[in-house]
C-alpha cells in the first residue's frame, strides 16, 4: 500500500481549536479520538507522519499580548498550551496500540523530548508517529511557522493543514455562500491576495524551499487518508 501513497513523509499541521470542538475551548474527546482514529488510518498506509498542533483551545499569546500582557510571555504560554495538546493527541493515538513520541522545542524532559533534528527523523524512520510541540521554542513565531520549518528539517514531502472548511476561497464561505475554492494557488498568490492560509513568514519559509501546502477539511472522516492517496480535495498551495 504505501507504494500507493502521494505523500510519504506528511507534516499534518492541526490548530488547537480543532481539538474544542462545539466548545470553543478545551479538548472535545470525541473530537481528540476522531482525530486519533484518521492518523492511525492513513499510519496503516505506510506514511511517515508528523504533526504540529497549536494551542489556541487554551491560550494564544497574541491574544494575551492584547490584553497587555507582555507578548513574549504570552507567546511562552501559547507554547505551554501546545504541550498539553501534543500529550493529550499522544495519549488518544497511544490507546491504539500506535507508538509516538512528542519532541518539544522547549525542554521538558519530565514528559517529552528535547527537539533533535535527527532523532526526529529517525523515530519516522522506525514508524513512530512524532508530534512537535512548542512551536519554533521562540516568542513571535506561530504554530504555522513551526510547521514549516519543522516539515522543512525532516524533509516531508508536504504539509497537510487540516481546517474546517474544504480549502481556500476567496471570501470567507461561511459567511458568503458564493465564495469561491481555489483548486490550486502559488506562494505569490496566498501572499499577494493576503488569503489566510499560514502567517507571511510560514508561506515565505515554504516558498523559499518548495514546500508544497494542501488545505482540506479534516472535520470529514476519510478525508486524511484521501488527500495521502492523491485525491483531488482541498487546495494546494505551490510553486508557479
Amino acid at each position: 500500500m504505501a507504494n500507493q501513497l502521494a505523500y510519504r513523509r506528511v507534516l499534518l499541521k492541526l490548530s488547537g481549536e480543532a481539538l474544542a470542538g462545539e466548545a470553543g475551548y478545551g479538548i472535545d474527546d470525541d473530537r481528540l479520538n476522531a482525530f486519533a482514529s484518521d492518523i492511525a488510518e492513513v499510519h496503516a498506509l505506510g506514511s511517515e507522519l508528523a504533526l504540529v498542533i497549536g494551542g489556541g483551545n487554551i491560550f494564544r499569546g497574541i491574544q494575551g499580548s492584547a490584553h497587555g500582557m507582555e507578548r513574549a510571555t504570552a507567546d511562552y504560554m501559547g507554547m505551554l498550551a501546545t504541550i498539553i495538546n501534543s500529550l493529550a493527541l499522544q495519549a488518544a493515538i497511544e490507546r491504539l496500540g500506535l507508538t509516538t513520541r512528542v519532541l518539544s522545542a522547549l525542554e521538558i524532559k519530565e514528559v517529552a523530548e528535547p527537539y533533535i533534528r535527527r532523532r526526529a527523523t529517525r523515530h519516522l524512520e522506525k514508524g513512530r508517529i512524532v508530534i512537535f510541540a512548542a512551536g519554533t521554542g521562540n516568542p513571535f513565531f506561530t504554530t504555522d511557522t513551526a510547521a514549516s520549518l519543522r516539515a522543512v528539517e525532516i524533509g516531508a514531502d508536504i504539509i497537510i493543514k487540516a481546517t474546517k472548511v474544504d480549502g481556500v476561497y476567496d471570501s470567507d464561505p461561511l459567511l458568503n455562500p458564493n465564495a469561491v475554492r481555489y483548486e490550486e494557488l502559488t506562494y505569490l498568490d496566498v501572499l499577494s491576495k493576503k488569503l489566510k492560509v499560514m502567517d507571511s513568514t510560514a508561506i515565505s519559509l515554504c516558498m523559499e524551499n518548495e514546500m508544497p501546502i494542501l488545505i482540506f477539511n479534516l472535520l470529514v472522516r476519510g478525508n486524511l487518508k484521501r488527500v495521502l492517496l492523491g485525491e483531488p480535495i482541498g487546495t494546494i498551495v505551490r510553486g508557479a
